[in-house]
């Protein structure tokens, strides 16, 4: 099994030309799994925390404030912090209770 990755991932000179389509493929393959895939599900369980959000609820913005839900529109979250009501943007939120974004 290993001299057979080693023969399709080693440049040789006489190798054939279909080997490069392949290497190329399995560099793709790789990035994919490793880079791309796990964006795009950090993405999504984000996506899944900010449209979970409701009124009450305690939150974390990316800034470090932190407060309470009072009013939900569109993008936009207004939150209490303190004496201060702050509106902030809906992407900017990173922990809704104990739920963390993967993307803080």
């Amino acid at each position: 099994m290993t001299s057979l990755l080693f023969s399709l991932l080693a440049p040789s000179a006489g190798a054939p030309s279909w080997l490069f389509p392949v290497q190329i493929g399995l560099m793709i393959g790789i990035l994919w799994f490793l880079l791309i895939r796990p964006q795009s599900q950090a993405r999504k369980k984000h996506a899944a925390i900010l449209a979970s959000i409701k009124k009450g609820d305690d939150i974390t913005t990316a800034g470090g404030i932190i407060g309470k839900v009072k009013d939900i529109k569109d993008d936009r979250v207004t939150i209490e912090s303190g004496s201060a009501t702050l509106i902030v943007e809906r992407a900017r939120i990173v922990r809704v209770g104990e739920s963390v974004s993967p993307t803080a």
